[in-house]
């Protein structure tokens, strides 16, 4: 009977073992493929440098509303080859942390017809350049100058809430929330900054949607003051005046910006210091920046 039981409990024993090992030597399961969508539009410009091609598309149902925004194209030849008024179909591939058009295909239009989003970029103010005294709204839906920022290093940056791409808006207040984060940890410095938000559809980012946005990107929710990274936005024509100082595109035709970044480091004097174009900068980037301008801006 006793050599029944350890039998019995040697192949138990035994089971266990392989079960584990049977765990042990699976495969990390694999990432989820990238979510597809049918992309159509009219090229707007092509920027072969970042590989980047700027579409006025319609709306992807259940994803993204129709806009003027660019996109990564990595096909080489294809990049070389379309012209702005060509008329592009793709697939917009969707990952984690990035996109990208693939299965593209495009129909070259007249010459009168590539003319007809014609295209309007302001130069970039350079550093030292005042900043004019914008107008906006905030999420409490008060009203903002930014002359109300003087004695304070103002970062600001360019969203719109609806944004689904993970390397624009989304990595954009990712970083800001980041900023935010580590400023906190200096209370000197964190007194001396501050952070503001501008939207670019100021149709649909109204202050009670900026409100919910920002406190769910501060991680505060309900208990936000807002006191150290506001939410803006306002009319048309203030979003226009400022983007456009900036340097975003601005296409004439659809009275509209063209989705493109911009961060910016403003003195508190009320100068421009920095301004980091695209998606690739990093927060200790801007933070170590920060503090160079701050040390240079206390009184010896």
């Amino acid at each position: 009977m006793r050599a029944l039981s350890g039998y019995f409990s040697l192949s138990l024993l035994l089971l266990l073992f392989c079960a584990i090992g049977l765990i042990g030597c699976q495969t990390e399961p694999k990432a989820a493929p990238g979510r597809r969508f049918e992309l159509k539009g009219k090229v707007v410009s092509v920027d072969k440098a970042k590989h980047q091609v700027t579409l006025d598309h319609e709306e992807i149902p259940g994803y993204m509303q129709a806009m003027i925004m660019p996109f990564t194209l990595k096909d080489e030849q294809i990049l070389k080859e379309l012209a702005p008024g060509d008329q592009l179909q793709a697939t917009l591939v969707v990952d984690a942390d990035s996109s990208s058009l693939e299965d593209i295909s495009f129909t070259r239009m007249s010459p009168d017809d590539a003319a007809t989003n014609k295209t309007e970029t302001r130069p970039e103010p350079n550093p030292g350049d005042a900043v004019p005294n914008f107008s906006l709204v905030n999420q409490d839906a008060k009203p903002i100058r930014l002359d109300g920022y003087r004695g304070k290093a103002l970062l600001l940056t360019f969203i719109y809430t609806r944004c689904p791409l993970p390397e624009y808006c989304t990595l954009m207040s990712d970083n800001f929330a980041r900023i935010d984060k580590d400023l906190q940890k200096d209370s000197t410095l964190y007194q001396k900054t501050h952070l503001l938000s501008v939207s670019f559809d100021p149709a649909y980012d109204t202050p009670k949607v900026l409100r919910s946005y920002g406190a769910a990107h501060t991680g505060n929710y309900t208990s936000e003051t807002f006191k150290h990274w506001e939410f803006a936005t306002g009319t048309p024509e203030q979003i226009k005046e400022i983007g456009k100082f900036f340097g975003l595109t601005y296409v004439q035709e659809k009275d509209q910006i063209v989705h493109s970044l911009r961060t910016i480091i403003i003195t508190p004097d009320g100068k421009v210091y920095k301004i980091y174009r695209g998606n690739d900068w990093k927060p200790d980037e801007v933070l170590r920046d920060l503090q160079i301008l701050l040390s240079q801006s206390s009184p010896q």
